[in-house]
């Protein structure tokens, strides 16, 4: 288990925003930095809101390093269209990111510990790589000796998030298919993404 995984609310506390949306969440009680001066806000100028912008997307999917973020920016300019979209789909057709649209784990952080320990099929084939690109149309479900684990049951039962409509998943069957890539419009973060400055940040 990462340090990153065990404090994973202090990102909450950093950037000042419950990020997954959990009712756990610090920022519910405490909606300033941590630390003795994070009553005392500044207005940020506009590297700090590009950096800002950048770590709330890179912190929403959980273990993403900075070179395999920059790597998902690369290539997401060699990409046609709006390049902020493109980075957004790429993000969403991580197996990770997948799974946890599925609702089959209740975190992005167990998503890819799930992914890493081989509970994840992908079109009948173990996948356990969590950067994984999804194509549209494949099918993702859980191992049939994984089914059962309590970690699957309590994620799949929660009403704490909805599918999106870009997925969809049978969730008696632990099954489900990534049907197309969506647009930021379409993906259900708890707080505002502004996937354009973060095209600024690594553009400067």
């Amino acid at each position: 288990m990462t340090k990153r995984l065990n404090s994973k609310y202090k990102i909450d506390r950093r950037l000042g925003v419950n990020l997954w949306g959990r009712p756990k969440s610090p920022v519910n009680s405490r909606a300033y930095g941590p630390g003795q001066h994070g009553q005392n806000k500044s207005k940020p100028k506009d590297y700090g809101l590009q950096l800002a912008a950048k770590q709330r997307l890179k912190g929403y999917y959980g273990n993403i390093g900075e070179r395999q973020f920059r790597r998902l920016f690369e290539e997401a300019i060699r990409r046609r269209g709006d390049t902020g979209e493109n980075l957004v789909e790429l993000l969403e057709r991580r197996l990770d990111a997948v799974v946890y649209r599925m609702k089959f784990v209740p975190t992005p952080f167990a998503a890819r510990q799930f992914v890493n320990h081989g509970h994840v099929k992908v079109n009948g084939r173990r996948v356990n790589i969590a950067s994984y690109q999804v194509k549209d149309g494949d099918v993702i479900e859980v191992k049939d000796s994984s089914k059962q684990m309590a970690l699957v049951q309590e994620s799949v039962n929660s009403q704490e998030r909805e599918t999106p409509d870009y997925i969809q998943v049978d969730t008696n069957a632990l099954k489900g298919t990534f049907v197309r890539g969506p647009q930021l419009a379409d993906v259900p973060y708890p707080v505002q993404m502004e996937p354009n400055l973060v095209i600024e940040f690594y553009s400067r």
